[in-house]
């Protein structure tokens, strides 16, 4: 039996190219982490896939199909399924708390689906993790070799070493200079002068130094406009020029006898009888 290795490597080299394109970071899935035979792995959700080959993003890699729909992106899926790049899987309970990566299993039907989940069998390229390595393994022996090292060499790394204690040594003197300035102008000449006002702000290196000094002025928020009322006593034309065409007329409240209609009432009057 051909092992997934194999089969990856019999893949054309644009459903290569698409593979790498999805395991890379500019495809922009959500990548979940679950267990699969007591090993961490990681694995998707086809609807994220979908919509990475669908994004523009996609559209700019160079030597892969061209994918316009839906339906496209799942047939374009379910081709790499058959080289064993990733596989679908159901996703059980959790392995220890409820934000432990979920067990996983391999399902004997390999289909894609938009709703179902994928593990992924391709670990794409590795020369970022070896390069790092290699470095890593290069700056310790370094360090354990320093002994060993030309007089030269140690000479330099010992006026670095002293230039950047300097260094860190100058700014935090100058954070505290300008500290005790500014709480000496509090009280001689309030609201007080920063010295390198910009020296701690989210700006470049030479922006940090400019300008040299500054008052401590709060920055005014800006408020809501109030409207102009007219003045009272004001006729309707000059309520007209100053609300710019229009006016509200204020009216008095009314008591319930002025307000409501007279009722009418009938009465009734006893007549002396007259004689005839």
């Amino acid at each position: 039996m051909a092992s997934k290795d194999d089969t990856q490597a019999k893949a054309p080299p644009e459903t290569r190219n698409v593979v790498q394109f999805l395991r890379s970071s500019k495809s922009g899935m959500k990548i979940r982490v679950g267990a699969l035979n007591g090993k961490r792995v990681d694995y998707f959700k086809g609807k994220s896939a979908v919509k990475a080959l669908l994004s523009p993003a996609y559209a700019k890699v160079k030597n892969v199909p061209k994918v316009t729909t839906e339906a496209e992106a799942e047939a374009l899926l379910q081709l790499s399924i058959q080289y064993a790049f990733y596989l679908r899987v159901d996703r059980g309970a959790a392995t220890g708390s409820s934000t432990s990566p979920r067990h996983v299993t391999v399902v004997p039907l390999q289909q894609f689906a938009q709703d179902a989940y994928f593990v992924w069998l391709y670990e794409g390229s590795q020369w970022t993790t070896y390069a790092g390595g290699l470095l890593m393994v290069a700056l310790m022996l370094a360090a354990v070799m320093f002994p060993l090292w030309p007089p030269v060499m140690r000479l330099g790394v010992w006026y670095l070493s002293i230039a950047m204690l300097g260094l860190l040594g100058a700014f935090f003197g100058l954070a505290i200079i300008r500290l005790i300035f500014y709480i000496i102008t509090v009280v001689v000449a309030s609201p007080g002068i920063w010295i390198f006002p910009q020296l701690f702000a989210d700006v470049g290196v030479i922006e940090s130094f400019v300008p040299f000094w500054e008052w401590d002025v709060p920055k005014k928020k800006a408020g809501k406009k109030k409207k102009a009322k007219a003045p009272a006593g004001a006729n309707p034309e000059e309520q007209l020029a100053n609300n710019g065409g229009a006016f509200i007329e204020e009216v008095g409240d009314e008591s319930p006898e002025q307000s409501r209609p007279g009722t009418r009432s009938a009465r009734v009057e006893e007549v002396p009888d007259v004689d005839s």
